[in-house]
């Protein structure tokens, strides 16, 4: 990654990624769904990494180390902090787990995979951070989204992880509208928290608490049709809390999985 730092995002999610056994293939399906253009990415040495963009705008990575890492193939929001140690130790003091780092990936920075005190997973990044990118409600090509049984009980974990309660310079800001949480940089909302009923030992992945990420599309429609084509599949009902938003696989969101089995959501350009 190169240009700004994580010091400038404090406790913004700031990176997507997916994990995935094969990057050639995975391009060709992102690629053909989102219209992505790829081009290599700085990673480990020997490891193969691509950047997928959209417009000439940087919108995720595509790693090829799910095999490598015992990884499951999924796709992984990362949230910047100053210390990746530091963050490491206040999930653990929270009861949440670390399944992998960090990770030293030089000259970039350090990274971490956990899961919160509910199993949904997430990562943390501390170092250099992609120029352009962003994630967000205001034109944004990705939006986040936890889905959690409870989001204020949530947001006390992720506030104390990731500092959004500390009133750090430059840190996001958190308010409670209704069962939700939400997530503000420079009064932008970047991400929510949302409580629901979730099944935390459900075979459904999509039943389960987890960090939802949503690529919108021009032409929903036809990026739906090309899952398939490419041997991706829809996921039916996989919508969480779509009951409280009528019309929301009516039109305007799908949930799906690529080839390898990650979840994602494709959103029509303007929903939010």
């Amino acid at each position: 990654m190169t240009g700004p730092t994580t010091a400038q995002a404090l406790g913004a999610p700031c990176w997507l990624s997916l994990a995935t056994r094969d990057l050639a293939a995975a391009e060709r399906f992102y690629g053909a769904v989102l219209g992505w253009t790829f081009r290599p990415g700085e990673l480990e040495a020997g490891s193969a990494y691509a950047v997928g963009e959209r417009d000439g705008v940087p919108v995720a990575g595509i790693a090829e180390l799910a095999a490598e890492l015992a990884l499951p193939v999924a796709w992984t929001v990362f949230f910047a902090v100053e210390d990746a140690d530091e963050a490491v130790s206040r999930i653990r003091e929270r009861g949440g787990t670390v399944g992998v780092g960090p990770v030293s990936y030089p000259p970039q920075g350090r990274a971490a995979l956990a899961t919160d005190r509910d199993g949904a997973a997430f990562g943390v990044w501390e170092g250099r951070l992609m120029s352009r990118w962003q994630v967000g409600e205001q034109g944004a090509p990705a939006w986040v989204e936890l889905h959690t049984r409870d989001a204020f009980d949530a947001a006390v974990f992720y506030g104390g992880v990731l500092r959004w309660a500390e009133d750090v310079p430059g840190c996001c800001e958190t308010s409670y509208e209704e069962d939700r949480v939400v997530l503000r940089r420079d009064g932008v909302p970047v991400a929510r928290l949302d409580s629901g009923p979730v099944e935390t030992a459900s075979p459904r992945p999509q039943l389960r608490p987890r960090w939802l990420v949503r690529f919108r599309v021009p032409d929903l429609a036809a990026s739906a049709a090309a899952v398939t084509e490419h041997g991706g599949s829809v996921v039916p009902g996989g919508e969480w809390g779509g009951a409280r938003e009528p019309g929301t696989e009516g039109g305007r969101r799908v949930v799906v999985r690529d080839p390898d089995g990650a979840l994602f959501t494709l959103e029509a350009d303007g929903t939010h």
